[in-house]
């Protein structure tokens, strides 16, 4: 059985001490932790910070899962910005650093996932490799993924690499093709399944892309967005069908966290963190539910 969790950045404007106390009255069982300026950020972590939080996390019976997606923490002028593929090394090299500051966060709160993506190709580069598995900035992108992967092996945590619409992997495909061009280099990479995302590539129904992908799934986002469009919305405001999601991650067997995706609504987080679960029980019919 998998744990039903909340990511913080759907809480923005909220202290993260009680963003948890928040995430764990209302009966979520885990959460989703986005370091940011705000809390737990990895270079400018606060004396006594950490371990107040794993206090907490383990007072409240949370599970937690980290992830890496905060858009003006690397460069305050550009969002997600460095990526694993830039030009300049030292760029792809700070975006390295951060993945590994994040490993070393999950070992230090008791997290078991990293979870984290490709970012988009520079400006002047065109293609993903969805559709060319023989991109040239495939080897800057494995290399990265390398280096984080050595940094995590042997510490329990569980790197997870999520595609993204706009990014230079942007569905389940591409994650495939990445793997492939890796080899047994990233045979320890996990996949975090956005099922948003996958409504709008057109990976449905989204229960057996989960099933297909089974054997590599280590995180998910419970995330809904409008068919075709890369827009987070409450869930059941776009076209996710919930119930086939959480019916095919039933039977996949999945045990990791599933995270509720809001990072938009943070100016209405208790109300949106409140909503989402009350629907995802509803979906969630008879004795297994949470």
């Amino acid at each position: 059985m998998f744990r039903i969790g909340y990511n913080t950045n759907g809480l923005s404007s909220h202290r993260l001490p009680e963003a948890l106390d928040l995430i764990s009255d209302l009966g979520y069982e885990a959460v989703a932790i986005t370091p940011d300026v705000g809390a737990l950020d990895p270079f400018l972590l606060r004396p006594g910070e950490v371990p107040s939080t794993r206090e907490q996390l383990e007072d409240l019976g949370l599970a937690v899962a980290i992830e890496t997606g905060a858009r003006f923490l690397l460069d305050p002028r550009r969002k997600h910005r460095p990526s694993l593929l830039e030009g300049d090394a030292n760029g792809r090299g700070k975006r390295i650093d951060f993945y590994r500051r994040c490993v070393d966060l999950a070992v230090d709160l008791g997290a078991g996932v990293v979870s984290l993506w490709a970012g988009s190709a520079p400006q002047d580069v065109d293609g993903t490799l969805d559709v060319d598995p023989d991109h040239p900035l495939g080897d800057r992108l494995v290399e990265g993924l390398v280096r984080v992967l050595e940094h995590a092996r042997g510490t329990g945590v569980q790197v997870a690499f999520e595609p993204e619409p706009g990014m230079f992997i942007e569905r389940p495909a591409g994650f495939g093709a990445l793997l492939e061009r890796g080899g047994p280099a990233l045979d320890e990479l996990g996949l975090t399944l956005d099922l948003g995302h996958c409504v709008v590539t057109g990976e449905e129904p989204v229960s057996e892309t989960i099933l297909h992908w089974a054997p590599r799934l280590v995180h998910v986002h419970l995330a809904d967005c409008p068919r075709g469009l890369h827009q987070h919305v409450a869930l059941g405001d776009g076209d996710l069908d919930l119930g086939d999601a959480l019916d095919g991650l039933l039977r996949s067997g999945f045990e990791g966290i599933g995270a509720v995706e809001l990072s938009r609504d943070g100016h209405r987080g208790p109300d949106a963190a409140r909503e989402s679960l009350a629907l995802i029980r509803r979906h969630w019919a008879g004795p297994k539910a949470p």
